[in-house]
């Protein structure tokens, strides 16, 4: 099968078609430090040809919830050290995605401090977690043409953390309504400067932030997650046929290693001004770097995707959850365990590092 066969991505050769995709935990510590169990966590899921972590913040105004990890300080960056040492010494490779949540955040968790995004406008319906349980949306701060400037630096600082942490690369979240999402949609962006306005001035903010993670630390270490009709967070697009579109044709003129490619979660029904289109088939072709491909994918249908040449690679998030050797059960259609979704989020070992292995 495609799926257990190695596969070239960026300068890195995967020993596996299978990527364990981001999954927020929140078993960081309240200063953004992550632990022994993190660095257990991962350890056991280093049957992947590549690990992409759980969001990281990249700086203290990126923070969206509690119990998040960063890589802004130097007591960050060490604890990651520890759990890129132990994946590269089980054989895998591992990824940084960063993250700036913009207006999917709360004041509670930020010492009082409003969220920031494109514009001030709050999401609507919904709750958000924080420390002090489910809190509706506040109204964000609008941020200054500067302040957007400083951000897409600060992207490329993590980017720099990242490196010294001993990531293998880093993937931009550029998907599920965080900031560079909120910045793509027009009902969460109103700006009239050079960072709004037009299908061109939205992107800007995305496509410069992945230029200086490039500049950075070289193209063949970055990566992008996409959601072209995901609408998670509140975001709607006008026409996300033409914005994807635009997108992708000048993140083509950038030398990086892959998209990953985001279908729709089936949790979330089809805006009714979206089109009825499978994203993968429709937006995969059109991109030049290797494409993952990512959301719901089964051992069948990750399989049948490689097999039409869609994708270079699937990511699996649920299944590497509940599953550390998932590779290995595809491989002998060994019974999957199935995820507690109470634990997904914060708390301890329970649901995090407990899944049994097919030997146990």
């Amino acid at each position: 099968m495609r799926l257990f066969n190695e596969v070239k991505i960026g300068n890195h050769t995967l020993k596996n078609s299978m990527v364990m995709s981001a999954m927020t935990r929140s078993r960081a510590n309240i200063q953004g430090v992550v632990g022994d169990l993190t660095e257990l966590y991962y350890t056991q899921r280093a049957s992947a040809g590549m690990i992409l972590t759980e969001a990281i913040n990249i700086s203290e105004q990126a923070l969206g919830s509690p119990f998040t990890p960063g890589i802004f300080t130097q007591e960050q960056i060490d604890a990651w050290k520890k759990v890129t040492n132990a994946v590269h010494a089980n054989g895998s490779l591992i990824y940084a995605q960063l993250w700036h949540t913009g207006r999917v955040a709360h004041s509670i968790d930020r010492n009082g401090i409003l969220p920031v995004a494109p514009s001030a406008i709050a999401i609507q319906g919904g709750k958000h977690f924080t420390a002090q349980g489910p809190q509706d949306y506040e109204i964000p701060r609008a941020l200054t043409t500067e302040e957007v400037k400083e951000i897409i630096q600060d992207y490329g600082q993590a980017a720099l953390n990242a490196i010294e942490a001993g990531f293998d690369g880093v993937q931009l979240h550029g998907a599920n309504g965080y900031l560079p999402h909120q910045f793509l949609a027009e009902n969460a962006n109103q700006r009239t400067d050079e960072y709004g306005g037009s299908i061109e001035n939205n992107s800007r903010f995305m496509l410069e932030v992945m230029h200086t993670l490039i500049q950075a630390i070289g193209g063949e270490r970055v990566g992008i997650k996409l959601s072209p009709f995901q609408p998670y967070g509140g975001i709607v697009l006008d026409n996300p046929v033409a914005t994807f579109t635009y997108l992708i044709e000048e993140l083509n003129k950038m030398d990086f290693a892959f998209a990953e490619l985001m279908k729709r979660s089936p949790a979330f029904p089809l805006l009714p001004s979206y089109p009825d289109i499978d994203e993968l088939e429709f937006f995969g072709p059109k991109i030049k770097a290797a494409v993952i491909a990512n959301s719901s994918f089964t051992k069948e249908s990750g399989e049948a995707a490689l097999e039409k040449g869609l994708a270079k690679a699937i990511s699996y998030g649920v299944l590497f959850l509940a599953n550390p050797d998932l590779p290995k059960r595809f491989e002998l259609d060994a019974p999957l365990n199935q995820a507690d979704r109470m634990t997904m989020f914060g708390g301890g070992e329970q649901g995090y590092t407990d899944y049994p292995f097919l030997a146990q």
